[in-house]
């Protein structure tokens, strides 16, 4: 399964990264800004999960997410939204544009693993 990463900042896209690749997720992509998720996405119609940073240079998070949601290939994909933004309008703002499920930073492996699962509706026994 494709996944594509979206973050400014390289240390955070390797962690997440890592992260994934010990659950299993070794197709990952990746991106620094907004424009270099989305063309990411225009380029890789397969990609199954967008997990996006808010607050980014040329395209911030939330426009991404929007531009994705407004492009019929990518309507149902999950998007998950990793950002320090966590306060309660914000998250209000992310899922209304389309966001499927929201982590604020710092966060935990397991955090990251139960949101995946959440949006890709794996359940554990």
């Amino acid at each position: 399964m494709k996944l594509l990463v979206v973050d400014d900042s390289s240390t955070m896209r390797r962690i997440i990264k890592n992260t994934l690749s010990r659950l299993g997720y070794n197709d990952v992509l990746e991106g620094e800004n907004g424009v270099e998720g989305w063309d990411q996405m225009d380029a890789n119609a397969d990609i199954k999960v967008l997990i996006t940073d808010w607050n980014m240079p040329e395209m911030n998070g939330l426009e991404l997410v929007k531009k994705v949601r407004a492009d019929k290939r990518f309507v149902d994909i999950p998007i998950i939204m990793v950002t320090t933004e966590g306060g309660k309008a914000e998250v209000i703002t992310a899922l209304k544009a389309g966001v499927n499920n929201y982590i604020v930073k710092p966060f935990t492996p397991q955090v990251l693993k139960d949101k995946l699962e959440a949006v890709l509706g794996i359940n554990e026994a």
